[in-house]
């Protein structure tokens, strides 16, 4: 059976944890849609996604739809917007690198455009 992100919480993190290795993140990797996996100048592995929209206001529409489900979970991306665009950045910062709660947070942001 294949795991639902969009249902799964987010749970804190303050370290203490092992970030995923990369077979881990290419395992999860196929339970969302489309975000990419990059490496920072530090080598520290995200998720990055960039959303495209018809104009500024639908970019701010989106961001905080974002900042919602970002509140709710306890997690939180890095945001770049302007007009007609957003980008995504999603990393757990307090382990330095990716865990779980990255992919769950996706999913439930790719929920927002895929519904």
């Amino acid at each position: 059976m294949t795991e639902d992100l969009t249902k799964k919480k987010c749970v804190p993190c303050e370290g203490g944890v092992i970030p995923f290795d990369i077979s881990e993140i290419h395992k999860y990797q196929k339970k969302v849609d489309g975000w990419d996996i990059l490496k920072n100048e530090k080598k520290i592995f995200h998720l990055y996604k960039k959303y495209e929209f018809k104009n500024f206001l639908e970019s701010q529409i989106f961001i905080n739809k974002v900042g919602e489900i970002s509140e709710n979970e306890g997690h939180h991306p890095d945001i770049l917007f302007g007009w007609g665009y957003a980008e995504i950045k999603i990393t757990t910062h307090a382990i330095e690198g990716l865990s779980k709660n990255d992919f769950i947070l996706a999913a439930k942001i790719d929920q927002l455009i895929n519904v």
